[in-house]
């Protein structure tokens, strides 16, 4: 297949196989291509193979399994709230490029002998059981070390990059210790590749209490959200996080809603509320049925 080639399609095996070729143009480092794949079926597996094609020849190929599965809804359907209570962790990953990882615990399985005058002892609950998502500040950390906690996609069937929707993240943070570093929220918009935009950070002790965050984003497409957290100057700096909420969209108008607090009881405080790719590429795309 000639390089300078617009577009091609083949079939070879309808039955067992099939392949596409399809152009790759303004090929940027880090930016995502997309490719619709419109011929598989549910429940069935499949290999997928893509093969770069020069004007120097076919690159090397690269393979992947696509094992069907039954869908899940993520954060939980019934309040679009990730409260952390499953392993799972509704559908939220640890960033392979970071420092270190996001700890999920509840005041049964911390650590008896965890560092005092930081952190918080339970959830936003106030229950033993109750599980938040926390960065542990003790060694081996250094200060500047990074947590991020990647979410699953969300508004995953919008199809115009120019066309905005308005959603609100909101959530609960606890800041709690005098080397507290600090707390970061990113998006991610899949039509523009792996770039991060920091769209709200907070930094130092905010007392020991949970507080809400309201964020507003008006993301062009498809979209993650990654909290970050950046250890500070010491140990007593863990931060933690819970009842994450993805909304569509504005977020409360009321002014304290971005200082609502949770304090835990018995504490005395209130409780109120890129380099281009040089010559032409074409991809070439070969699904096989498993």
């Amino acid at each position: 297949m000639a390089a300078t080639q617009k577009q091609a399609f083949a079939t070879v095996n309808v039955r067992s196989s099939f392949s596409k070729s399809f152009p790759a143009r303004g090929l940027q480092k880090g930016l995502l291509q997309d490719y619709i794949l419109q011929d598989l079926k549910v429940p069935q597996s499949y290999e997928v193979r893509l093969t770069p094609v020069t004007i120097f020849g076919p690159g090397d190929s690269a393979t992947r399994i696509i094992r069907y599965s039954q869908p899940v809804s993520y954060p939980n359907p019934s309040d679009n709230t990730c409260r952390f209570e499953d392993e799972k962790i509704c559908g939220f990953v640890q960033d392979r490029m970071d420092n270190f990882d996001w700890t999920r615990q509840n005041a049964v399985t911390q650590n008896p002998k965890r560092s005092a005058n930081t952190g918080p002892s339970r959830d936003l609950s106030e229950t033993a059981e109750g599980y938040y998502m926390f960065i542990e500040a003790s060694r081996p950390r250094v200060q500047g070390d990074k947590a991020r906690l990647i979410s699953p996609l969300y508004n995953i069937t919008a199809k115009s990059p120019s066309y905005k929707t308005s959603y609100c993240i909101s959530f609960y943070y606890h800041m709690y210790g005098k080397h507290i570093g600090s707390l970061n929220l990113l998006v991610r918009v899949r039509n523009i590749g792996t770039m991060d935009t920091q769209v709200w950070t907070l930094s130092g002790n905010k007392g020991n209490m949970w507080r809400q965050a309201n964020v507003p984003i008006n993301p062009s497409g498809p979209f993650q959200i990654i909290f970050e957290g950046v250890r500070g100057s010491g140990y007593e700096g863990d931060i933690a996080i819970d009842d994450v909420t993805v909304k569509k969209g504005d977020c409360p108008r009321k002014l304290d809603s971005t200082n609502k607090a949770v304090a835990p009881p018995g504490s005395g405080a209130s409780r109120f509320s890129s380099t281009a790719a040089c010559g032409p590429l074409t991809l070439v795309l070969y699904v096989l049925f498993r």
